[in-house]
């Protein structure tokens, strides 16, 4: 009786091993240089954290989940966390063609409204597009996940809709929103990230590698911000994240100690 006990246990800690590993590695530019503030995204977790100012990073997966490489300037990266179960990773960013020049950040003050203004950097294709008359394209080109009303009323009307039921029982639908909801969200910390320059968050205490962060944290903690970002709005937006600082900076500390 008791070997089978510890069979069972042993079976149960094997499981455990195999389905949730530690993943490590390293990302880096095409010259090999170590990048700081990369996140990495387990998609089937949704567990996600962001790399050391060494470029290393690790992460809780088991080997069928997916890793998602993203940082705003490069192209988006992704490789099966299978291939770091033995072995350290070894990821290489390929940075995203501009043609537009750097602004160079002019002298910041403490007038929040007039910095935001002073730093926010010129979109040259929307100045054109403008120019020209070019429509915008309106909303994004998505798959739209199944929703239950939009299954169960046909079959109420005798109808069966056997792709949408199928993304409901696989959990495809799921997965798309929750993706949908990841991209929308680093797109919103790309949008401000692609408009100012880091030593405006540094000059306020945030280390550079936590920008993101602290952009994301002032997200859920200030959803309006939100709504400024999608407006467009990079003032509205500035002046709601400063209320965030502080509390952010006191949460960094908190975590030193």
């Amino acid at each position: 009786m008791m070997k089978l006990r510890f069979s069972v246990v042993l079976v149960f800690m094997v499981c455990c091993i195999v389905l949730s590993q530690t993943v490590r590695g390293k990302i880096t530019d095409e010259d090999g240089n170590g990048l700081t503030s990369v996140t990495v995204m387990n998609i089937s977790s949704d567990q996600k954290t962001y790399t050391n100012t060494d470029g290393t990073f690790s992460i809780d997966a088991s080997a069928e989940d997916e890793l998602r490489f993203i940082r705003a300037g490069y192209e988006r990266a992704s490789i099966q966390a299978s291939y770091g179960i033995d072995k350290d990773l070894n990821i290489k960013l390929t940075r995203i063609a501009h043609d537009i020049e750097e602004v160079k950040v002019p002298n910041i003050t403490e007038d929040l409204t007039k910095d935001a203004r002073s730093v926010e950097k010129a979109d040259k294709g929307r100045v054109i597009q403008d120019a020209v008359g070019l429509p915008q394209p309106s909303g994004k080109m998505r798959e739209k996940p199944a929703e239950v009303k939009d299954v169960l009323i046909p079959i109420i009307l005798g109808q069966l809709n056997v792709q949408g039921m199928y993304d409901l029982i696989s959990g495809k639908a799921r997965r798309q929103k929750r993706q949908y909801r990841y991209d929308d969200l680093q797109e919103d910390i790309s949008w401000i990230r692609n408009r100012v320059e880091d030593e405006y968050f540094t000059k306020e205490g945030i280390p550079k590698e936590r920008i993101s962060e602290f952009i994301e944290f002032s997200f859920l903690i200030k959803p309006q911000t939100r709504t400024f970002v999608r407006a467009k709005n990079l003032a509205g937006a500035l002046l709601r994240m400063e209320k965030m600082i502080p509390v952010f900076k006191t949460r960094l500390q908190a975590t030193k100690l």
